[in-house]
Parts: structure tokens; C-alpha cells; sequence
């Protein structure tokens, strides 16, 4: 199946033409094959999926070096992005993929450092949606969405606001083996003060 022709599209900060790929099968998506304004899904783009501050600042080339990682990462927008946004309304994700140079400099690692996060497939994001508490978003991910692999409510505490923290989710993408459906949350142990992966959607220990 071809991809649907080029369709014009007005954003307040330029005139361009973009292609909606939101119903191109996943397949045939390839590297060099999308501009950063098309569509991917009905309410986001592709520059959504390598977006990232710290990127930019650094100089950092956060771009997909493999179609896998691309296509996991469409998949993940389709799956987990949309329908957060049909549900709650409009955000852009913290982070989907990040390259190996990207994690190093966010985890300040050593160059010789290889990350194994699901970020670096494609196959994870980062959300938060404004005026949805951060833990409730992620209950409402794992009562609502088909399939997952991990849900992780990471560094959600109450005390700093509802919006405290985010949502980490990622998604297998097709064939490559059955999601693990795991709920974790990631919270400082008040014994050794340390962070901290625990069973189970909760908010920081008091």
C-alpha cells in the first residue's frame, strides 16, 4: 500500500506541505522517508517521536539509525500517545526515543557506556498530561490501554503538585515477543533515601 499523497497544512510558525501517514501500515515507513511535520498518528508528527531539549542544546543527533527503531516507535505513538490524547486532550510526550549519545549525556555516562532503556529502540515514552495527576494517568494507562510492557509512575510525589513526576510506558512492537504487562513505580526508600523501582502505581514514601 502506497503512502496517501502529500496534504497541505498551516501551523502558526510556518506554511508547509506535509504527508498524513497516520494510516500508512507500519511497514512501510523507512528511514528518509518522513519529514519532521508529517503525521504518524491523528494528532502527532514525527518530530514528536526525537524531540528532545537536552538534544538541542548539546548538539546532540537524536535521529533514528534504524527503520526498527522508527517503526517501534510509530507503533508506540498509535498505541500508547493517541490514545492518551483521545482520552485527556492535547500534550507532546517528554521523550520517546533517545539515541545511545543522548542517554549517555542525560545519564552523564562514560562513552564506552551502552544503555539497554526501552528508549533506545523506539519502544518507550515519557508522559504527562497538564492537569492530570501524574499517578491517575498512570492507572488510567493500565486499565485502558490493550497492551503494554511496563507502566512505570516514576518520581510522583504529591507534595510538590499533582503533576509531579511522569509516566514512563513502553510497548513491544509486533513480533518481536509478548508484552510483561508490569506495574512499577519509581520513589525515594525512605530508609536509605535512595530511588528506588517497587511493585505497583504508587506515589512517593512520606
Amino acid at each position: 500500500m502506497r503512502s496517501p499523497p502529500s496534504v497541505p497544512d498551516y501551523d502558526s510558525e510556518t506554511t508547509m506541505t506535509t504527508t498524513d501517514h497516520s494510516q500508512t501500515p507500519i511497514a512501510d515507513l523507512h528511514l528518509g522517508g518522513l519529514a519532521p511535520r508529517d503525521v504518524i498518528s491523528p494528532n502527532f508528527r514525527f518530530y514528536e517521536l526525537t524531540r528532545s531539549d537536552l538534544a538541542e542544546r548539546r548538539g546532540i543527533d537524536n535521529g533514528f539509525e534504524t527503520e526498527a527503531q522508527l517503526q517501534a516507535a510509530v507503533h508506540l505513538a498509535r498505541q500508547v500517545l493517541q490514545p492518551v490524547r483521545d482520552q485527556f486532550g492535547s500534550y507532546s510526550p517528554n521523550s520517546v526515543f533517545r539515541s545511545q549519545a543522548l542517554e549517555r549525556a542525560l545519564k552523564q555516562r562514560p562513552a564506552s557506556w551502552i544503555s539497554t532503556s526501552q528508549h533506545t529502540t523506539g519502544c518507550a515514552c515519557d508522559i504527562e498530561v497538564p492537569g492530570v495527576a501524574t499517578l491517575d494517568l498512570a492507572r488510567w494507562v493500565v486499565k485502558h490501554l490493550p497492551d503494554f510492557d511496563q507502566v512505570i509512575c516514576e518520581c510522583y510525589d504529591p507534595s510538590k503538585g499533582p503533576n509531579s513526576g511522569w509516566v514512563h510506558v513502553s510497548l513491544k512492537p509486533p513480533g518481536v515477543g509478548a508484552n510483561r504487562r508490569v506495574e512499577l513505580s519509581y520513589i525515594r526508600d525512605p530508609d536509605s533515601g535512595r530511588m528506588i523501582y517497587v511493585e505497583g502505581l504508587r506515589a512517593a514514601v512520606a
